[in-house]
């Protein structure tokens, strides 16, 4: 297996990718890529039509999957203003990839999904991961999310939402195609393994509760008491730090196992407080949650967020037997500048944490990974695929 990646900044399309695919071509020591993803910003928008088509002649490439993004990443930088341009490729030896375009429309008998392989289900048994790159205003990745539940269970879906732009301006390509709407997405089979590492960003403050009465996504019971007066109990015994992170933004954790007693990093699905009614005492977020299941409530900053990601991938590099060789980050476009001091965070932290590693990707309008074995879309996540 080989794996390269490239960045250019360069303002010029044609020269922008003249040079990742020349660079691309060196690392790989001339072998033609199996798998290659292109991530390039909305600098570049009047020469969209033509880009895949253009890079996958240049480089021999087999499945071509890529997307616009408002902030572009490659190696160790994350490009959040102007032209970016990044390429990732990988030679796979024993992979079998399945590329497909999903179109969503509206029925009478409800939402369609058009364009999965025929036979998806016969393809679980060495299935390695799916990757899913959507257009935001025209895809349902809840629906995908559940198709892929029903007929690859327990394999990783790992993409996010193309950004940068409102409706009609985000693109998605798959191979020679460039797509205003839609989900593109490849299944791998055989080949390398792919892990994910999905970084949500928050600690637990306060004890644990059961939801004792629950209708969809609103929570109005805990342990037999009013939500909002469970909250009462114990905010004002938090520090004065945590209680401002309270009033900027409350989240709740639903834990992923019912079975455990302790709960840690990579436990909880995050789920945003969206609203709360204060004469019910209930608050709204923004998963379904069941009467009987594990919450936490959880708060974000920088440092918890920069806590999180070191600490799932420094667990990630102790469990592995071999090495990342190269990966794929799908973070939040909440992230970035917008949530941290410096530049280039999550990017540069990748390769702090696993070594230096070809890596590319996008910042999303939402992120695709999973969570306890589940499959989810997120926000303010750090969504990482690596390869080993």
């Amino acid at each position: 297996m080989a794996y390269a990646s490239s960045l250019s900044v360069d303002s010029d399309l044609d020269s922008a990718v003249q040079a990742v695919c020349d660079d691309v071509r060196r690392q790989l020591a001339g072998q033609s890529p199996d798998l290659c993803f292109l991530f390039v910003s909305h600098a570049h928008a009047d020469g969209f039509d033509d880009l895949p088509a253009t890079v996958r002649r240049e480089l021999g490439v087999k499945v071509l999957l890529g997307c616009t993004g408002e902030t572009v990443a490659g190696s160790d930088q994350e490009i959040e203003e102007g032209p970016a341009l990044s390429l990732w490729a990988g030679v796979l030896p024993g992979a079998t990839l399945t590329p497909f375009h999903l179109e969503f429309g509206e029925t009478p008998d409800g939402l369609i999904a058009i364009g999965y392989p025929d036979d998806l289900n016969d393809m679980a048994t060495d299935a390695r991961a799916v990757f899913a790159l959507g257009e935001p205003y025209s895809s349902v990745p809840d629906s995908v999310i559940e198709r892929l539940a029903d007929e690859l269970p327990g394999v990783p879906l790992l993409g996010g939402m193309a950004s940068g732009g409102g409706p009609q301006e985000n693109r998605v390509f798959l191979n020679d195609e460039c797509f205003p709407q839609g989900t593109v997405a490849v299944l791998m089979r055989g080949g390398p393994k792919v892990r994910s590492v999905v970084s949500q960003g928050c600690r637990p403050i306060g004890p644990t509760f059961v939801v004792t009465k629950s209708e969809r996504n609103i929570v109005f019971e805990l342990g037999g008491k009013p939500t909002i007066d469970r909250l009462r109990e114990f905010l004002s015994e938090l520090p004065a730090r945590d209680q401002r992170l309270v009033q900027l933004g409350l989240h709740v954790g639903i834990a992923m196992s019912e079975y455990k007693t302790t709960f840690g990093r990579g436990d909880f699905l995050i789920a945003n407080v969206i609203g709360a009614d204060q004469q019910l005492g209930a608050i709204a977020i923004g998963n379904l949650v069941r009467t009987g299941q594990t919450v936490q409530f959880h708060v974000r900053d920088a440092d918890t967020a920069d806590e999180d990601l070191v600490h799932l991938l420094d667990q990630h590099r102790a469990e592995r037997s071999s090495p990342t060789k190269a990966a794929l980050l799908f973070s939040c476009n909440g992230r970035g500048t917008r949530l941290f001091d410096e530049p280039n965070h999550d990017a540069a932290t990748i390769q702090r944490v696993l070594g230096r590693v070809p890596l590319a990707g996008f910042f999303a309008q939402g992120e695709l990974g999973p969570v306890g074995g589940k499959n989810y879309i997120h926000g303010f996540t750090a969504s990482v695929a690596c390869f080993e």
